[in-house]
């Protein structure tokens, strides 16, 4: 199982990064927070304090077509905020 599927790359994510030393991961929603506390440790190779987890319901959506409305359902997802030790640091830009 695939744990960790995409960093979150955005302007609280980064803040948060640079003042609690925390970076947010959308995960596998089967996983738990030990497996993606040994998923990022291993990946990355620094060693987290803590994991936090939230799950999101996808937004309906709507949208107006010539043969009228199609209503459907964004994909729900989970967040993973995770906490890292104190001197250690991630970098998810030395890869491209």
């Amino acid at each position: 199982m695939d744990i960790l599927l995409k960093p979150i790359v955005s302007e609280k994510m980064t803040l948060q990064s640079e003042k609690f030393n925390r970076y947010g991961f959308i995960v596998d929603t089967r996983a738990n927070k030990l497996q993606i506390k040994k998923a990022v440790e291993e990946m990355y190779g620094v060693s987290v304090d803590s994991v936090n987890t939230m799950r999101y319901l996808g937004k309906m959506k709507s949208r107006h077509t010539k043969s009228g409305v199609i209503e459907g359902r964004a994909n729900s997802f989970k967040k993973a905020i995770v906490t890292l030790t104190e001197g250690d640091k991630l970098d998810f830009y030395s890869n491209i």
